[in-house]
């Protein structure tokens, strides 16, 4: 299919083939007719799939061919929510990219800067705003914002919205819409609570699942490292010499423990930012531009905060953290093997975190690697590679008493799971 059989407009067509794009992928050949139909959509996707041109280009489209209002002000006619600043600022690049032939206005409203420049942006007016929750209550609260002429919500990147904890900002915030509204909802998981919030706020929807959350890219090459945490950053330091990997983000579970190892792998001269929520603005933009342009070749994020980071060549996704979701370890390492592309996805594991590897295999059906032949294996104790042993049948035996477990493993301790969202 090309974007023509989509009947997409000469302005929107236009922008497209400025920015090179010939072909719908599989969600935007699924969710565009429905949403220029105006139905409610469901979409269920992981990153890297395009879903953001999926619900941008239809609302540019139903926007833009529309009367414009009799005295000529500007309101917002379209609400995107998205949990972190960096999605909204691409998504805000990705709209005015897509809708520079039309007449629309759109902007963007995040936390971490100065708002006098967003209350001039509101008072100026705008079709299509862009925003994050918090923020968009704080302007909400001050008057600044009227949501009465909104025509069409998406809730992108709903799970991780959920995860942060913004489901009361999100229900203050759909309260102030019309009732009457056409409704986008995306999540690249699929928990209960999505499930629930969709069954809420959704008319009839249209229902669009792209790779399931249980698969795994085929072209990406997965490897498990069992190390003691101990042995983590050296491992890194060593795996790191191979020059092939030009360009990686790492995942860490908190972002103290992001800090931390950008510490250790600049004095190991490393070229390493970290990006998360603690960070400003300006320190976030600066990291993911850095990363971008080659500058910098890390970039340690966690969960929350790589959400909108997009980059199209990224050689490996290394986790320095399993996370205790599997749904996560696979919206992580999606993150690389892009577009046809190749790619890593290389993953530590200690001690508390050996029940998550047992958690995303059930998930994935599929073993990990495991890489035996690494100069930090785990040491364990004999009832605990007993355990690990039974649990995988088509394990290998180690070769001596301090080698980690050989085989494609993984078992079940008993222990509390960290909060990996930190």
């Amino acid at each position: 299919m090309t974007f023509e059989q989509l009947q997409l407009i000469d302005p929107i067509m236009k922008a497209l083939a400025k920015e090179n794009y010939t072909q719908p992928t599989p969600i935007q050949e699924q969710a565009i007719p429905p949403v220029l139909a105006g139905r409610d959509l469901f979409g269920c996707a992981q990153t890297g799939t395009g879903k953001t041109a999926a619900f941008l280009l239809p609302i540019i489209q139903l926007l833009s061919t529309q009367q414009s209002r009799p005295n000529g002000k500007r309101v917002i006619r379209s609400l995107i929510l998205t949990p972190t600043r960096e999605l909204a600022i691409q998504i805000a690049d990705n709209a005015a990219a897509y809708g520079a032939f039309t007449h629309l206005r759109c902007g963007v409203i995040v936390g971490g800067v100065s708002q006098r420049a967003q209350e001039q942006l509101l008072e100026k007016g705008v079709d299509i705003l862009i925003a994050t929750p918090g923020r968009l209550i704080d302007l909400m609260n001050q008057g600044f914002v009227d949501l009465r002429h909104v025509q069409i919500l998406v809730l992108d990147e709903a799970d991780r919205m959920l995860d942060m904890g913004f489901i009361h900002d999100m229900k203050r915030i759909i309260a102030k819409l019309p009732v009457k509204r056409q409704t986008l909802f995306f999540s690249a998981t699929m928990p209960p609570e999505i499930t629930s919030l969709v069954q809420s706020l959704l008319n009839d929807p249209v229902k669009v699942e792209i790779t399931p959350v249980s698969s795994t890219a085929e072209r990406i090459k997965q490897q498990l490292y069992y190390v003691d945490k101990a042995n983590k950053l050296q491992l890194l330091i060593d795996l790191l010499q191979d020059k092939s990997i030009t360009s990686a983000i790492v995942f860490t579970r908190t972002k103290h423990g992001a800090d931390r190892l950008v510490r250790g792998l600049t004095k190991a001269n490393i070229t390493a930012q970290a990006i998360h929520g603690d960070k400003s603005q300006n320190a976030r933009q600066a990291a993911l531009n850095n990363f971008k342009s080659g500058v910098t070749r890390l970039l340690v994020a966690t969960d929350i905060a790589a959400r909108g980071i997009d980059v199209e060549e990224l050689s490996h996704v290394i986790n320095y953290n399993l996370p205790n979701i599997p749904e996560t370890y696979v919206h992580r390492i999606g993150r690389t093997g892009r577009a046809g592309l190749s790619g890593i996805a290389i993953s530590f594991c200690e001690e508390e975190e050996i029940p998550y590897v047992k958690d995303i295999e059930k998930l994935t059906k599929q073993k990990i690697p495991v890489v035996a032949d690494h100069p930090y294996p785990m040491t364990m104790t004999q009832p605990e590679r007993a355990a690990i042993g039974a649990s995988r049948a088509s394990s290998a035996p180690a070769k001596d008493g301090n080698r980690g477990p050989r085989g494609e493993g993984g078992g079940r301790r008993r222990g509390r799971r960290p909060n990996p969202g930190k």
